[in-house]
């Protein structure tokens, strides 16, 4: 019987920060009662990661390794994770837990209602950031939150927290054609889900900032301003299975 929930947890060498993640995980699953698999996708680590992977599942049957041969990006290892996924939700999230997995009925509420994506959100009202990003970060994340209001995905807050939930039946259709390989590709995968007509719900969440994060400020904001630039582009090239509502309505006028 497939379980109810997937969670992708993408990882590359995260071998320090791994076991605290997957005892919060399984912890947390155990009181929960939700039916559920865990995949790690190891994105061509350097270090243990995999190995600690390994070790667990011996005593987790629900917890299984995916491992690329290559550091592709955390697009191609969520993506290779959704492939794998045999859950009737499916949800990412980072290895980190910046977002507490204690979060997880929040996104699952929306998707149980009809919608079809639902995602965590520091933009929000209602959202706690209980230790903030330096303030560079945040400012860049703002603004590069802004660009992506105006030049690709309107309506949405917060693109980049790394907490997203699906239907199978989206994830089914957005992935196999995502392009965006780097840390951009949240954009990507909802801007194609937005096409297609799926309804999109942002969830106001706690975050909790990791001091270790790899994100680089200046490098890596670079590399997504100008990934952004190129996703509609890349939508038009290969587009999502199924036709966009966008694309349907334009052939009917």
């Amino acid at each position: 019987m497939s379980p109810e929930i997937s969670i992708i947890i993408p990882a590359f060498n995260e071998a320090l920060r791994l076991p605290a993640t997957l005892d919060r995980v399984e912890g947390f699953l155990r009181t929960s009662g939700l039916s559920a698999e865990v995949i790690v996708v190891d994105d061509g680590s350097r270090d243990a990661t995999a190995e600690v992977v390994r070790q667990r599942a011996a005593t987790w049957p629900q917890l299984q390794l995916v491992a690329s041969r290559h550091n592709a990006g955390k697009g191609a290892a969520v993506q290779l994770g959704m492939a794998q996924a045999h859950g009737r939700y499916r949800i990412f999230s980072d290895a980190d837990l910046s977002v507490p997995i204690d979060d997880l009925e929040k996104l699952l509420r929306p998707l149980r209602s009809g919608a079809g994506v639902a995602i965590a959100s520091r933009g929000l009202k209602d959202s706690q950031v209980e230790l903030h990003q330096p303030w560079y970060r945040e400012t860049m994340g703002k603004i590069f939150n802004r660009l992506v209001r105006v030049f690709v995905l309107g309506g949405v807050h917060d693109t980049q927290c790394g907490f997203k939930a699906f239907t199978a039946e989206v994830a089914d259709r957005v992935f196999p054609a995502l392009q965006t390989r780097g840390f951009g590709f949240d954009v990507e995968v909802l801007y194609r889900a937005q096409r297609a007509g799926y309804r999109i719900v942002e969830v106001p969440t706690r975050w909790i900032n990791s001091p270790q994060s790899r994100v680089h400020p200046i490098r890596h904001s670079t590399m997504m301003f100008l990934e952004l630039l190129a996703i509609p582009g890349r939508v038009r090239k290969h587009p999502t299975k199924g036709i966009d509502r966008q694309d349907a309505n334009r052939a009917s006028a």
